[in-house]
């Protein structure tokens, strides 16, 4: 009995100190790489979808590709970091990093089906809700993360409200136009490399 409560209290100390830490499992080269993907993304929709309103399926598939590219890339650089440290406290932290940030990709997703399936006419605020979703899983990794991504989250907020203020009042359609994502992202992904490299690389290395 004494063993169990030991080793509960072991465990509580851990997930405190992980509360506490700073996550070292995001870098700054996985998000400029999602921003390089972005711009292959626009780049590859202007030439095959360039009037997403006739071709929505395939808008949604390489925007999908190209999060499925960023997301790997950034789950790869925590898994193999995780690994390469055997520490427990880093294992604790990736958890609790994937625990907070995942909750926004499953909302875009099914956010994302629900307005292909039963309201067509309003997928052109995808890219807007998309940012704001996205801005909401940085705020939610806060706690374990630098405090200057809140900057990070705060611009793709604002980019995500003004992307739906501006279309609405003039074309809606244009929000699927094919650089309205690379408008939004490029600029916030790198934006998010910058900080990444600034608060944990530049004076600590890449531990």
């Amino acid at each position: 009995m004494e063993l169990h409560e030991a080793l509960s209290q072991i465990s509580q100390i851990r997930q405190q100190m992980a509360r506490t830490a700073v996550f070292r499992g995001y870098r700054s080269a996985t998000a400029a790489f999602s921003a390089v993907v972005a711009i292959a993304a626009g780049i590859a929709q202007s030439i095959l979808f360039p009037d997403p309103s006739k071709y929505m399926k395939g808008y949604l598939v390489i925007w999908l590709i190209a999060a499925l590219l960023s997301i790997a890339a950034a789950a790869t650089e925590m898994i193999l970091r995780c690994i390469k440290s055997r520490s427990p406290l880093q294992k604790e932290l990736t958890a609790q990093a994937a625990e907070q940030f995942v909750p926004c990709l499953v909302a875009g997703a099914l956010l994302t089906l629900v307005l292909d399936w039963f309201a067509k006419d309003e997928m052109w605020l995808l890219p807007g809700l998309w940012a704001i979703l996205f801005a909401l899983g940085i705020f939610a990794s806060r706690r374990v993360l630098p405090g200057a991504v809140s900057i990070v989250a705060g611009y793709y907020l604002l980019a995500g409200l003004v992307c739906i203020a501006i279309t609405a009042k003039t074309d809606p359609s244009t929000a699927l136009s094919p650089w309205v994502m690379p408008l939004m992202f490029v600029p916030g992904q790198f934006l998010a490399a910058f900080v990444l490299w600034w608060t944990l690389e530049k004076d600590h290395g890449k531990p």
